[in-house]
């Protein structure tokens, strides 16, 4: 690893570079939006998503079975499941009470008086949400086949078929010991294909962020500005506060940790895809200190279980439906969205659109006369998707270390150390070569 002495020069660093291609890239939508739409710009964003989706499943899959496969004791790999799991649902709904205390506090869409709402635009999604059965979720775990599963790049169905063969591996015993010298070579590999892509980042994240303004444009916000601006609020609240006391707890600094994995969030932000900087989350949260193990079970588990953004947005999103409908929703009814949204958030992970897709699976449950009014926020949830990514992505941080330290497998030292600067985070070429 590259000690902060040999400091890379400004202008080289991925977080400056990303940066700037984020502003740059809202500069020409806001002033160039026919060109912005073309769909070459469109392309340089979706084409970097693309290329970080299409490692995924291998990175998935040699990362848990590597972590599996040099695991003595079989029991340890479901104790850290069911404690990933209780940390999931815990803290999901912390960010659930937390949407329904500021929406009923703000009341953000108490004095709305936009147009009525037009049902057409949300029929899509009110017919997946009504598709959507907890049975099928289970059995969607379960791939047609192995090849399947990665052609279609399902993270959950390449957890579980990641798990079984680590687990065979780890039986195997001295036999397995080729095998599992392959797996950790391959995933050194893998990461060090990642850091060649990285370096399209910036293009990536100007493409993406000057189709989305030259598309929407300021005018998208209107009045519904005052919304966007409690769910950006309301998100920094759940970070600095709730993950913050959480950090905290573990022996860490929620501030110390954001500034760690700047790179990645500028990332997130520009294409509005947390799954586009999973890869090196994960890289990253290994030189942490964090057990192979833990990273390889709970950031996968997470990007499904854990869905602290997308949770916050149903509840605060619901009042703001009602409110500007003018529907009086009972304490009982708001009960039941806090419900109903633990459920719906988890049925539609691996869903194109999950979070507008649980919002109408919500709403159609407390209330069905509100899911027209879905297409109220229609235009606006494009601007609320990045902050929906940046909240899930710092959550799922927080749970693998917060399960780390809780399964006493977390490398104070190295964690003190990364989050002090003494080590460089941007360095991956390094450390891929050197791992």
């Amino acid at each position: 690893m590259t000690p902060t002495s040999e400091k890379i020069p400004f202008y080289k660093q991925l977080y400056v570079q990303v940066l700037f291609a984020i502003v740059l890239g809202g500069l020409v939508g806001a002033l160039f939006p026919v060109f912005s739409t073309n769909d070459w710009i469109k392309a340089m964003g979706d084409g970097f998503i693309k290329l970080i989706k299409m490692m995924i499943a291998p990175i998935i899959f040699f990362t848990v079975v590597s972590g599996i496969a040099h695991i003595q004791d079989a029991k340890k790999v479901g104790r850290v499941g069911v404690k990933a799991l209780i940390y999931f649902e815990v803290v999901s709904t912390f960010a659930l009470a937390l949407g329904l205390i500021v929406g009923n506090l703000v009341k953000p869409g108490s004095g709305f008086g936009g147009a009525v709402p037009d049902a057409s635009a949300v029929a899509k999604f009110s017919k997946q949400a009504g598709e959507m059965k907890s049975v099928d979720f289970v059995l969607n775990i379960i791939p047609d086949s192995v090849v399947g599963a990665f052609a279609k790049g399902d993270i959950l169905q390449v957890l579980l078929f990641s798990i079984l063969f680590g687990f065979s591996l780890m039986v195997l015993g001295d036999r397995g010991r080729a095998i599992r010298s392959f797996i950790d070579d391959s995933a050194h590999a893998v990461f060090g294909v990642i850091a060649i892509v990285m370096k399209a980042a910036p293009i990536g994240a100007f493409g993406a962020m000057a189709y989305t303004v030259g598309k929407y444009g300021p005018q998208a916000l209107g009045s519904l500005v005052g919304l966007i601006g409690t769910f950006y609020l309301t998100a920094a609240l759940f970070i600095f506060v709730v993950l913050g006391l959480i950090a905290r707890m573990a022996g860490f600094s929620i501030v110390r940790f954001i500034k760690y994995i700047k790179d990645e969030i500028l990332i997130v932000l520009g294409t509005s895809s947390s799954e586009s900087a999973l890869p090196l989350l994960m890289e990253k949260l290994e030189r942490l200190g964090c057990s192979k193990p833990v990273v390889g079970l709970v950031v996968p588990t997470g990007y499904s279980f854990n869905l602290d953004g997308t949770n916050i947005y149903m509840t605060l999103a619901t009042l703001f439906i009602a409110q500007a409908m003018g529907v009086d929703l009972s304490f009982s009814d708001q009960m039941t969205i806090l419900i109903v949204a633990m459920l719906t958030s988890k049925g539609a992970s691996g869903i194109s659109g999950a979070g507008f897709i649980t919002l109408a699976a919500t709403l159609a449950v407390v209330n069905p006369a509100l899911v027209p009014g879905m297409a109220i926020v229609f235009g606006i949830d494009k601007f609320m998707s990045e902050c929906r990514a940046l909240t899930n992505f710092i959550g799922n941080g927080v749970a693998t270390i917060v399960v780390s330290w809780w399964e006493k497998e977390l490398d104070h030292d190295m964690l003190k150390e990364a989050l002090n600067k003494r080590i460089d985070p941007s360095d991956v070429e390094t450390a891929v070569t050197t791992g």
